[in-house]
């Protein structure tokens, strides 16, 4: 019975949290920032079809590691249930020095159109070669 209920719970994530608002691509976006708007849009869209991960891509979230290779990451973004309630993200803001790219957003999480909590993110991309090879990322409540 147990596995019904948690079945069911997927199947809500899956079918009312997926979300629609991403920011539009901007033509001012560097080469890297462009690769890091990507990866911020296929976490509303999970398509992670424009997304180039390093094969041996790392993440890490407020210190845990969360990501172990590219091909896991792309998974993710395309099919985890932890990513079924991100609604949209916005105020974002980037900057870039070398290969690192760090951006700072509002990240909006919700069922069925009811959002349920914003969090602000700050995520720091390292990005040599055009392929994400490394994504840190911390996480504050917005209150």
């Amino acid at each position: 019975m147990r596995i019904t209920h948690v079945s069911a719970l997927a199947a809500v994530f899956l079918t009312l949290g997926t979300a629609s608002a991403a920011a539009e691509p901007n033509p001012a976006d560097t080469p890297r920032q462009a690769i890091a708007r990507a990866y911020l849009d296929a976490l509303v869209s999970h398509d992670a079809s424009a997304v180039p991960f390093a094969p041996d891509a790392t993440r890490v979230e407020v210190g845990f590691q969360t990501g172990f290779s590219g091909p896991q990451l792309t998974a993710d973004l395309e099919h985890g249930l932890q990513y079924r309630v991100i609604q949209g993200y916005r105020e974002l803001t980037m900057t870039e020095s070398g290969d690192t790219v760090t951006t700072t957003y509002l990240l909006d999480t919700g069922i069925a159109g009811h959002r349920l909590t914003t969090v602000e993110i700050v995520e720091t991309f390292v990005i040599p070669d055009n392929e994400i090879q490394t994504i840190e990322a911390t996480i504050t409540p917005v209150l």
